[in-house]
């Protein structure tokens, strides 16, 4: 069917409407109407005109993806609108400029919108006495605990007490005593006396979970967090408060007096829990990953990960890790290996061999084998693996890069659907030599008598299973934070992730060693790097010809697929 050319041309967006405004005596232009926490256009306010004009307004309570709350006054500013005379026309200075009144009350810039001919003063005297005496009351009671503090490092009470706060206190009296070490929830321990009460957690809960967990009680200075009597603060995202309290008020059971957060590395990765892709750093020290936090991408998951994510890294540090080259139960070398591989593969007779291959492969991966799928004429297929959904970020694909795994040949649009036919190709005898990545197949219809019938089993993965037990050639793989390559998560946004920590033992990255099986198996140059692996798969899969790894960047580029 043909598709007719239309000569119509779309009609043209609506002009922004603009305003113009001026922070600490310079003038800009900024939008009337600005996207509010949920994306929705709202009147801008004052915190995002100076933003906007590169001034920096210290914030507590304030968060862009949270509803504006007002209650720390961390942001308060003076300002001045044009005056006005009985006719509701400007009056005007000798000049022909505006004449500004200025008010007499200061405005909280996170909640206050801005109007034409506005001018916000952020750095006045009487500004900068404000934020003193707002930091001199938040730390009336706080302890006086940064030594020992998990968020030191990551604390803006201490920056802003730097930046913004006096060099003495005039404080004598007994500091008010709250609880410590409240275990809030399996994942959560809390630290009454030092939280400032922005209720970022309490709006997060609420507003973007769903889950109206957390509230406040008691009066005046004896004001906590806490959950319900008898009730435990435990959602799927329940961390994130971590990420969003300003000061050492909630933190991490799991990261808790690990390890100083400036003596970290930090590495951009992606999640693997799931389809969503979800952008992430990995912290990690001494090739140990002591975290992962969420890296923001609103294409993808805003500021935000889920708690099953988030931990999901502890098994990359098991004792356990496949780290030796095995070939019919003999330690050997990868030369050794990968030679004798390529000869066994060449000599195989077309369609005597079968891939299955993991989609949790990365894109770079899973494009290897589909040559050598094409050279040999092989059956090919990945494992479904699914669970349950929820309606933030939690997708029911289990696996990363399932549409990886499509878009490369290795699987159909229904993933699983060729591994019977796999299984009955063993059981006749057609299928001779199977190769494993990242799957324990006798979990999926390939059980050990199946298996037995081969006279090859390759298989490379990371941790032992029944599989690689029984595998005549043991090829030790890495997780992704061992190695560099992309994903293609379930929105068809193909995004990147960068190698953090070393591989065990002989282990490499599955690339590296498919790229040199590959080239002595089918023939070609070879690819210095993960770069111009991704770059020479981009120009062979259609989908990805628009693509480069460059490209590609830290948030990634959605495909149309």
């Amino acid at each position: 069917m043909s598709v007719a050319r239309t000569t119509e041309s779309k009609p043209a967006p609506p002009e922004v409407e603009k305003i113009r405004v001026k922070v600490n005596g310079r003038e800009i232009e900024v939008p009337r109407l600005m996207p509010d926490w949920q994306g929705k256009l709202a009147p801008t306010t004052m915190l995002q005109a100076c933003e906007a004009a590169g001034v920096t307004v210290p914030h507590y309570c304030y968060h862009p993806k949270l509803p504006v709350a007002g209650n720390c006054r961390m942001c308060l500013v003076e300002f001045g609108t044009p005056a006005l005379g009985p006719d509701r026309k400007p009056i005007l200075n000798p000049d022909g400029t505006p004449k500004i009144v200025k008010s007499p009350r200061p405005a909280i810039a996170c909640a206050t919108p801005v109007s034409p001919g506005m001018e916000i003063y952020t750095n006045t005297p009487t500004v900068k006495a404000m934020r003193q005496g707002v930091l001199e009351f938040l730390l009336i009671n706080h302890p006086l605990d940064c030594p020992i503090c998990d968020q030191a490092g990551e604390c803006k009470l201490q920056e802003y007490s730097v930046d913004y706060g006096q060099s003495t206190s005039r404080f004598v009296e007994a500091k008010v005593h709250k609880p410590k070490a409240v275990q809030l929830g399996p994942r959560i321990v809390f630290d009454a006396e030092r939280c400032i009460l922005c209720t970022r957690c309490i709006r997060f809960t609420r507003d973007i979970v769903g889950d109206d967990a957390l509230g406040i009680i008691n009066r005046g200075s004896y004001n906590t967090i806490t959950t319900y009597p008898g009730t435990f603060f435990d959602n799927n995202y329940s961390l994130n408060t971590v990420d969003l309290c300003p000061v050492g008020a909630l933190t991490s059971k799991d990261f808790r007096f690990q390890m100083r957060v400036w003596f970290l590395k930090e590495t951009p990765s992606i999640c693997t829990s799931c389809a969503t892709g979800c952008n992430i750093t990995i912290w990690s020290r001494g090739n140990k990953i002591y975290r992962y936090t969420p890296r923001e991408n609103d294409a993808v998951n805003g500021p935000w990960m889920c708690d099953y994510g988030r931990l999901n890294f502890k098994w990359i540090g098991r004792d356990d890790r496949l780290k030796d080259v095995i070939v019919r139960g003999q330690k050997t070398t990868w030369a050794a290996a990968l030679n004798e591989l390529a000869d066994r593969l060449k000599h195989a007779p077309a369609g005597s061999v079968a891939i299955i291959a993991s989609a949790r492969q990365s894109n770079e991966e899973l494009w290897l084998l589909s040559k050598l799928k094409a050279r040999l004429g092989a059956f090919s297929d990945s494992v479904p693996r699914t669970g349950e959904a929820d309606k933030l970020l939690v997708n029911a694909d289990k696996n990363p890069n399932s549409n990886g795994a499509r878009l490369t040949g290795i699987a159909g649009s229904e993933l699983g659907a060729n591994l019977g036919g796999i299984a009955s190709g063993i059981a006749n005898g057609k299928i001779k030599t199977l190769i494993v990545f990242g799957e324990d197949v006798t979990k999926h219809g390939l059980g050990p008598d199946l298996l037995a019938r081969l006279d090859a089993l390759i298989v490379s993965d990371i941790l032992p299973n029944e599989t690689t037990r029984r595998a005549h050639y043991l090829l030790p793989g890495c997780a992704h934070a061992e190695k560099s390559g992309s994903f293609t998560n379930a929105a068809g946004r193909v995004q990147r992730f960068l190698k953090a920590i070393e591989p065990p033992g002989d282990a490499r990255p599955e690339w590296e060693f498919l790229h040199e099986l590959v080239n002595n198996v089918v023939g070609g140059n070879g690819a210095r790097s993960i770069a111009h692996l991704f770059d020479e798969m981009a120009r062979d899969i259609p989908a990805f010809r628009s693509l480069t790894w460059a490209a590609l960047g830290d948030r990634g580029v959605e495909l149309k697929i």
